[in-house]
């Protein structure tokens, strides 16, 4: 008899690992059989699905259509290009220089858009939501409003004018519409309030601030710049154009002129070719103004200097007097007009432009301590 060898330790483990092997085999096969199995039990043939019925759109829906349906064939698209010559050739040719948007004013085939759209470029195609292209020759332009006017001779089926609206009585929060052509895709809306009020930006022709512009959070990208921004009428309250954004693109702050300035600027470009400002007659420093009048403590623009014979000049302000060391001594200092207050340059500059020319302006004048006020009819500006 030969003596029977323990069993091995090796073998349960052996027989474990077979066990989980032969599994997860089974599951694999399980898993990839799944498609197969369901196909069994899945109809061959798919069925047609059934419509649902949507309704009635929503009344601000149906009023939101109605307002571009209505205000679209007003918005026009803007294309520039800049004649260049060939140094070899001396033959001059276009090269395109960007685009924007505009809107028909009145119906003698006048376009308002902004002047930046049109800044630099040597002509401009003006093309209309029926698609029809006509050249436009330059009216008139104010760098100081970015406004610029442009004509084209349309024949027959004229665009409808933009009804005009007004922007001083605009609240925070109020539905606002912005139709243009954003980064060429023509003619686009976007939908917003009235974010802001008020504010100030700098303008392109190195002139004070355009004031009281509307800051909004529709959608404003390149190429909607000259094109109306609507209130829920779809009346005409501003134009869009500028955004503050680092990237270029809308992050939600659009400003666009308001109509209340459009309506003292456009005629005159019309009628003019350009913008006359109103002016006091009076000679003012915005960084001398600042530092002198926190030395000071006091809040208000020291007229520096009156022109001989100017509107100021016959209303009786006087100017500074400017000492060997360049120090200022004030004798007028103009802290509000029309009773509205008045503490920087750009502000009264901005104030001032409000009004026209033959305009007679109510200032408050601080002098040796005591206030006074002065009317003054405003003159030309230069």
């Amino acid at each position: 008899m030969y003596p029977v060898p323990p069993p091995s330790g090796r073998d349960p483990f052996v027989r474990r690992l077979a066990a989980i092997s032969t599994a997860i085999i089974v599951v694999m096969l399980l898993w990839w059989s799944l498609p197969m199995i369901e196909s069994l039990f899945t109809p061959t043939e798919g069925g047609v699905r059934t419509v649902t019925a949507r309704g009635d759109l929503a009344e601000d829906e149906r009023a939101t259509i109605e307002l571009f349906e209505k205000s679209r064939d007003s918005v026009v698209f803007i294309s520039t290009a800049r004649l260049v010559r060939d140094i070899w050739t001396r033959n001059v040719f276009a090269v395109p220089r960007g685009n924007g948007s505009g809107f028909i004013w009145d119906d003698a085939g006048h376009v308002v858009t902004n002047y930046h759209v049109i800044e630099g470029a040597s002509e401009a195609t003006i093309k209309l939501a029926d698609g029809r292209d006509y050249k436009a020759v330059l009216v008139g332009a104010s760098p100081a409003h970015d406004i610029a006017v442009l004509r084209i001779g349309i024949g027959f089926k004229r665009p409808l004018p933009v009804p005009i609206g007004t922007s001083r009585d605009l609240k925070v929060g109020q539905k606002v519409f912005a139709i243009g052509n954003p980064f060429g895709l023509d003619w686009t809306l976007t939908t917003g309030i009235v974010s802001a009020l008020d504010r100030s930006l700098a303008s392109g022709g190195g002139g004070p601030p355009i004031q009281n512009l509307i800051q909004t959070d529709a959608a404003i990208n390149p190429g909607n710049s000259g094109g109306p921004l609507l209130d829920s009428a779809g009346r005409l309250i501003g134009i869009n154009t500028a955004i503050y954004s680092p990237s270029g693109a809308s992050i939600g702050i659009g400003f666009a002129v308001p109509v209340d300035t459009i309506m003292r600027v456009v005629p005159e470009l019309i009628e003019q070719g350009r913008y006359i400002r109103p002016t006091l007659g009076i000679e003012v420093d915005e960084r001398l103004n600042e530092r002198v009048t926190s030395m000071l403590e006091i809040k208000g623009v020291i007229v520096l200097r009156v022109a001989r014979g100017s509107a100021a000049d016959r209303a009786g302000l006087k100017g500074a007097v400017l000492t060997p060391d360049g120090g200022v001594i004030p004798n007028d200092v103009i802290v509000a007009i029309q009773g509205k207050s008045v503490d920087t340059v750009s502000k009264l500059l901005g104030l001032i432009d409000e009004f026209k020319v033959g305009d007679t302006v109510r200032l408050t004048v601080m002098r040796e301590g005591q206030t006074r006020e002065v009317e003054v009819t405003l003159q030309p500006g230069v």
